[in-house]
């Protein structure tokens, strides 16, 4: 085996990692039989480190390339319960990428002016422009999760009474797979990240942020009072995924509770979109061609 068919094994291997966690068609999904546990092949976060460095350095690699070409965007969707590695996964996959091409926004609960507005509206004006990635931490989806678990937010929320009837989540479920269905036929493509964390880990995590002071500021007592839901909101989860899972816009159902391979995992997945896009620096027609050797001449004149 050459070099080159010894790097292409390697990286169809790495990209098996997120095709193991892609839902693309979410009918008969269980979130029972997905392990938060799971770390595939990889024992440990060294045994993994290899292929970290090698997902991170193609993601550079076509992030550049998605964001001279100017055609395509990314939006990736971060959802997953408090402490699940959200904020990890943005600093540590997405650090290397160019800061030009790329957008975080985080969803806190609405402000006044948002609940004037239709669910979709704040979401829609942090849409990536063409080139970019856009990273969604929280979304829209919380309009089918933390509001479904305290039903009192959806009468907060304006919306005329008559309009609230039992149908309200399957509704919201068509409206959020048909705006993604939308996205995807105007050029922004859209991969949606579970980050599947056991309770009990959760538990571990919280102690750590009370146990060290430089972390004590991401504690919050409300997050502890919401793991009276827990079962809830793993329901709301599973049913979610259930309705909105598309090959246009698939989630991955990503094992948590070790930090190193959620980021390994969404990091490959990021990869495959972007070589599904088959993103590429732009071709040189005729003109422009020739005004760059003008360009050089001129330039090249100049030597001294």
């Amino acid at each position: 085996m050459d070099l080159i068919e010894w790097l292409e094994e390697e990286m169809n291997d790495l990209g098996k990692v997120a095709q193991r966690y892609r839902i693309e068609h979410g009918k008969s999904f269980r979130l029972k039989h997905h392990d938060p546990g799971e770390s595939w092949k990889f024992a440990s976060k060294d045994d993994a480190a290899a292929a970290m460095e090698k997902g991170l350095a193609q993601l550079v690699d076509l992030q550049d390339q998605l964001y001279a070409q100017d055609r395509w965007a990314l939006l990736l969707i971060l959802q997953g319960m408090d402490a699940a590695g959200k904020d990890g996964v943005v600093k540590h996959v997405l650090s290397g990428v160019n800061p030009q091409g790329c957008t975080v926004t985080s969803f806190k609960p609405p402000s006044e002016q948002e609940l004037n507005h239709d669910y979709l509206w704040r979401a829609v004006r942090r849409l990536p422009e063409r080139g970019q990635i856009g990273i969604f931490n929280r979304s829209y989806y919380e309009e089918v999760l933390v509001v479904r678990v305290h039903a009192r937010l959806l009468k907060g929320e304006k919306v005329p009474p008559r309009l609230l009837t039992r149908k309200v989540w399957k509704h919201r479920f068509q409206e959020m797979a048909e705006f993604e269905r939308y996205l995807g036929r105007n050029g922004i493509v859209v991969r949606k990240f579970f980050l599947h964390l056991s309770r009990e880990e959760q538990r571990k995590r919280f102690l750590a942020r009370l146990e060290r002071p430089e972390k004590n500021w991401k504690f919050a007592m409300a997050d502890v009072l919401e793991r009276e839901h827990w079962d809830e909101y793993m329901d709301c989860y599973e049913e979610t995924i259930r309705h909105t899972a598309t090959p246009h816009a698939p989630w991955y159902v990503v094992p948590a509770d070790h930090k190193w391979f959620s980021q390994l995992v969404v990091a490959t997945a990021i990869v495959d979109a972007l070589n599904e896009l088959k993103v590429g620096y732009p071709k040189l027609d005729a003109s422009r061609k020739k005004e760059l050797q003008e360009a050089r001449r001129t330039l090249e004149k100049e030597q001294v």
